[in-house]
């Protein structure tokens, strides 16, 4: 494992970038602006943040980077879905490119996965996930993102993609999805839907914090609006679980930082819902690291399997 790495942790508000040593220790980090812009555009601050944070390395380079998606790992490239401007856009080659312009060699390795599998990766090594072998880390926020480690290694599939649960289809009546598909779990338990469906029933809420304020407070519409969320939250989880047969997923995200107002109706429909005998005992854990994204991608540059 290498003394230390550097992540890169692509979202669609922002990029967090750090050094991260073997422990999981941030020695130094930069936070830069997703700017609306041109695909060069986007990525100057970026490759700025890189320069000043690899320009005195000492050794050997090791880079990891996760990234909103779709990706493609095996070409190094990402098309996130709130980056108009990234089609296609070769993250990798990049980053390499500023890596090696400010630290005067080649770095000795760049990966790249998507954010989803970050977290999940982050939460194995120091988080919530870090005393099993097999988990799905997700994501719910502005989106619903998922990856897993099975037996501990990382899967991602052909090209980068396994796990996006948020656009699982649990209803194929169901409304258009953003992707093209049908009834997806992101129409229904992302923030902003919440939030939409709340304001359907009549409530005055900008986003799922007030939401789940009113809730909290005891309001029967944002609870029902939660519950219906968190139903098709469940259903999402239960079928991930039942393809990868792993006993825990970890939830992060801001929609989960409500608490039990999220967790508890989560919970009760999971329990409903996973009834094949080899995920009864389905566990839902509460994320506990506020940066598993950025901590993924430095532990994807040590080495994702065995990190412990």
């Amino acid at each position: 494992m290498a003394e230390r790495v550097l992540a890169v942790d692509i979202g669609g508000t922002k990029v967090a970038l750090a050094v991260v040593d073997a422990t999981g220790r941030v020695m130094a980090e930069r936070v830069v602006p997703t700017l609306q812009a041109g695909a060069e555009e986007i990525f100057a601050p970026i490759g700025g943040a890189i320069a000043e944070l690899v320009s005195d390395w000492p050794g050997e380079l090791r880079i990891g980077i996760g990234s909103a998606g779709p990706i493609d790992s095996r070409n190094g490239a990402v098309s996130p879905v709130n980056i108009g401007a990234w089609r296609n856009y070769p993250i990798v080659e990049r980053v390499r490119d500023a890596a090696r312009w400010a630290s005067g060699h080649d770095p000795a390795t760049v990966k790249l996965i998507g954010d989803g599998h970050a977290i999940a990766l982050g939460e194995y090594w120091l988080g919530a996930g870090r005393d099993v072998e097999s988990m799905i880390g997700m994501v719910v926020s502005t989106g619903v993102g998922g990856g897993a480690v099975i037996n501990n290694e990382l899967f991602t599939g052909t090209t980068g993609n396994a796990v996006h649960i948020g656009h699982t289809s649990i209803n194929f009546l169901g409304e258009l999805c953003v992707c093209g598909n049908r009834g997806c779990v992101e129409l229904y338990a992302r923030g902003p839907a919440l939030a939409a469906t709340a304001r359907d029933r009549g409530l005055g809420v900008a986003d799922a914090k007030e939401l789940t304020q009113l809730a909290r407070d005891g309001d029967p519409v944002a609870l029902e609006v939660i519950d219906q969320g968190m139903r098709a939250l469940a259903q999402g989880i239960v079928s991930a679980a039942v393809y990868l047969d792993v006993p825990v997923v970890v939830l992060g995200g801001g929609v989960s930082k409500a608490g039990a107002v999220i967790f508890d109706p989560l919970r009760r429909h999971v329990a409903e819902y996973a009834v094949l005998s080899y995920v009864t005992d389905l566990e839902v854990r509460r994320a506990e690291l506020d940066n598993a994204g950025l901590l993924g991608a430095a532990a994807l540059a040590h080495g994702e399997v065995e990190l412990r």
